[in-house]
């Protein structure tokens, strides 16, 4: 419904704008006649209409209401001012070592989950600088953390990257309009966004929302939200914040299935604002493009994939699907069908649509051929799921190391953040000097449901040396090489050959 009310009110944009660039051009057409005929022309059509003070005004009211219309229906831009990422205190910083010594000295796993939990480790991606919960490191605390400690990281992750973004863009908590945050695992009462609003004194008419249970790819959802009213509500700021809460989502079990989160997830939250005042394109970092939002939740193998559970012995966990990859997969493909003609050159459309046909012709089962999504961007950011998870899509969108490069060394160096990845992915750009103005970003985030988003960003200016950055003290140590038990080596990553923009 709303999708057919956006396009309605482009559909009408478009008829407005056409009707008066056609009265303009037959005005000049019709000025443009009038001096060739010596002046009469015009003359001699306001006589032949007999115009008079009544109908001048009629038209002037018209021609009026047509202005204002266009005006109100015109597409407004999406700026994004400015965002900040959560960097924790350095006693957090937790080593696979570390880990493995916690999940052993807590009592609660056999010596087969012992075994699983140290080999996904060794080979996750995951470095020894990651950054885990308080109860990790409380030897009083019992294994199972509660609400407290729940509340605790909350409000570490987001008050902490909310302060450093107020401090980056010199906007006053005040100024907010729209407020939205996700978190899909713990949400009490009141709410995430009421506890900001609380803490910041935020106004009495602000539009907040709060959004739950939708996995890794809700920041993407918020960014798109935020979008859809800052159409509606002019002149405005939306601030989001995308986490996840890692204390309620340790499992104490167990189930292969549900062990893997323990090992892949870490704390970590981004918070974002955007903007759609004119005023804010010069200082701005980027102008949103498009969103693209894929659920393939109607199918069953796809809904069950990621899904909260009690296991055999009563314990909740987050239990990963052997399917998951294929599932992901296919999300992936309906989302770029969708994505591919709002960015793809003309030409690399062409050769899409005819490799298909081809395919179809030959009776041919291979893999259809994946258009060059490199032609469309230059900078892209997978969310940092997990090793197998971006070793699929390096091969499956056939990128370079270059271009996978933040998503791993994210990896590598927070962990799987859940939905604020994509935004310690940017960082890591920004951060390296990456970002040109006029570059374009490409944010692919999967999430439970299953869905699959994508959003696109243009660089509004170059972006070099940035003065606050959670990369900063840790920067030139990257690229590395992971390699087993967190270990690293050196890496040259070269950026390969960008064709021209089109």
């Amino acid at each position: 419904m709303l999708r057919s009310i956006k396009s309605v009110s482009r559909a009408g944009h478009l008829v407005i704008a056409g009707l008066i660039i056609t009265a303009l051009l037959v005005i000049v057409v019709a000025l443009q006649f009038d001096g060739m005929a010596g002046g009469g022309l015009i003359e001699f059509a306001a006589k032949s209409l007999e115009i008079n003070g009544t109908t001048s005004l009629l038209w002037v009211g018209i021609a009026s209401i047509v202005a204002v219309v266009y005006v109100i229906t015109r597409p407004r831009s999406i700026y994004l001012v400015d965002f900040a990422c959560y960097r924790p205190e350095d006693n957090r910083k937790c080593s696979i070592d570390h880990l493995e010594h916690f999940a052993r000295q807590s009592g609660v796993y056999n010596d087969v989950s012992l075994s699983f939990q140290k080999k996904v480790l060794m080979r996750s991606g995951l470095g020894d600088e990651t950054y885990v919960p308080s109860f990790v490191f409380d030897q009083e605390q019992s294994t199972e953390p509660g609400m407290k400690h729940a509340r605790l990281e909350v409000e570490e992750v987001m008050f902490g990257a909310l302060d450093e973004l107020f401090r980056k863009t010199n906007v006053s908590p005040t100024e907010i309009e729209i407020l939205i945050v996700n978190c899909s695992v713990f949400n009490p009462t009141p709410s995430h966004s009421a506890m900001v609003v609380n803490r910041y004194k935020m106004k009495e008419t602000i539009r907040s929302y709060n959004l739950g249970g939708m996995g890794c790819s809700a920041g993407l959802i918020a960014i798109d939200l935020a979008k859809d009213l800052l159409k509606v509500h002019g002149s405005s700021y939306a601030v989001v914040v995308s986490m996840e809460n890692i204390t309620l989502n340790w499992y104490c079990g167990n189930n292969r299935s549900m062990l893997v989160t323990n090992c892949l997830f870490r704390v970590g939250g981004a918070a974002i604002l955007l903007s759609n005042k004119g005023t804010d394109a010069r200082r701005a970092k980027y102008k949103l493009l498009h969103t693209v939002r894929t659920h393939k939740g109607s199918d069953d193998k796809a809904f069950q994939s990621v899904i909260q559970e009690e296991d055999d012995q009563g314990l909740v966990g987050v239990s990963l699907s052997k399917h998951l990859m294929e599932v992901a997969g296919e999300a992936l493909k309906t989302n770029i069908v969708t994505l591919g003609p709002l960015v793809l050159p003309i030409s690399e459309q062409l050769r899409f649509v005819l490799a298909i046909i081809k395919s179809k012709l030959l009776k041919n089962h291979k893999k259809p051929r994946v258009p060059d999504f490199t032609l469309a961007f230059e900078h892209f950011c997978i969310h940092a799921g997990g090793r197998a998870v971006l070793d699929e899509l390096e091969k499956n969108l056939r990128l370079s190391a270059w271009h996978m490069e933040p998503a791993r060394m994210t990896l590598h160096r927070f962990g799987n953040t859940s939905s604020s990845s994509l935004w310690y992915e940017l960082a890591y750009s920004e951060a390296k000097n990456r970002i040109k103005q006029g570059d374009r970003v490409w944010q692919i985030a999967f999430g439970s449901g299953f869905k699959c988003n994508s959003a696109v960003w243009k660089s509004l200016r170059t972006i070099a040396h940035p003065s606050t950055n959670a990369w900063l003290d840790c920067v030139d140590r990257y690229p590395v090489e992971p390699v087993e038990g967190g270990s690293t080596i050196a890496a040259s990553v070269v950026r390969p050959e960008l064709p021209l923009k089109s």
